[in-house]
């Protein structure tokens, strides 16, 4: 049983929310038509793997710094290695982003019993969102697609505030929405590094999420939580949304 709870956040992937296993594959040949017919032709293979190296690197800088990062300059920087010089923010770079998130929206789809868990709560402690994304205006769209947007007061996107989990910059955001003291907010998410790190950084009990790693649901290897061991002996872990309303004894 936990103390009396005013507010909780949620993370979004592998939390909330499944993405299909298959999706970044998907995802990536969306792309990879739209540049063609934005008239960029680098040879398909050689370009992906070009593609994922840069991604690699501007990720690895995020968890440097915690700045949030984003596609374009991705798609960029690796057309510059195919001879095309073209800036982040050119409308084709735009267009190709927005076939590669569209993906998402055909392959998403909700953990099992998340929406009856949150109709459960709404009414009892105040709800919002805080997910590491790098293009916001899809993840708002997969939130909406999958009816999830109306129970949040607070919805806050890792792209839209330029700086991304675990950094404490995201955090603050989170509990100055809510109408709550820090002692009554909890956050639930399934990355040790990113949501269980990050919330008790910010003084905020963390509740580890561990649907993914106990019930091995298929999803894309790059979109796999931190590898760790265990988390802290003090933070609660469950593996559904059942085991969670009965940790705060609302089951």
């Amino acid at each position: 049983m936990m103390n009396h709870i005013g507010a909780i956040g949620f993370d979004l992937f592998n939390t909330l929310v499944m993405v299909k296993a298959d999706a970044l594959d998907r995802a990536f040949s969306r792309l990879q038509k739209s540049l063609e017919h934005n008239g960029f032709y680098p040879e398909e293979d050689a370009f992906k793997k070009a593609y994922f190296e840069i991604s690699t690197m501007f990720i690895k800088q995020t968890r440097e710094d915690g700045k949030e990062t984003h596609n374009r300059f991705w798609i960029s920087a690796a057309l510059e290695k195919f001879g095309y010089h073209v800036l982040p923010d050119d409308p084709r770079i735009a267009a190709t982003v927005e076939a590669y998130f569209s993906t998402f929206y055909d392959f998403c789809y909700r953990v099992p019993g998340t929406r009856s868990m949150l109709e459960r709560l709404k009414d009892e402690v105040q709800l919002g969102l805080l997910s590491n994304f790098t293009h916001w205006p899809a993840a708002l769209e997969i939130i909406n697609r999958l009816g999830l947007a109306p129970f949040f007061e607070v919805t806050l996107i890792s792209g839209q505030l330029g700086y991304r989990k675990p950094h404490g910059k995201v955090f603050r955001e989170l509990t100055g929405g809510f109408d709550a003291p820090m002692e009554e907010i909890i956050y639930v998410g399934d990355d040790v590094d990113a949501d269980v790190n990050g919330a008790l950084a910010a003084g905020i009990q963390p509740v580890w999420f561990t649907y993914v790693r106990d019930k091995k649901p298929p999803i894309p290897a790059r979109m796999a939580p931190s590898e760790t061991d265990d988390s802290h002996e003090s933070v609660p872990r469950v593996s559904t949304w059942t085991e969670f309303l009965s940790l705060l004894k609302m089951s």
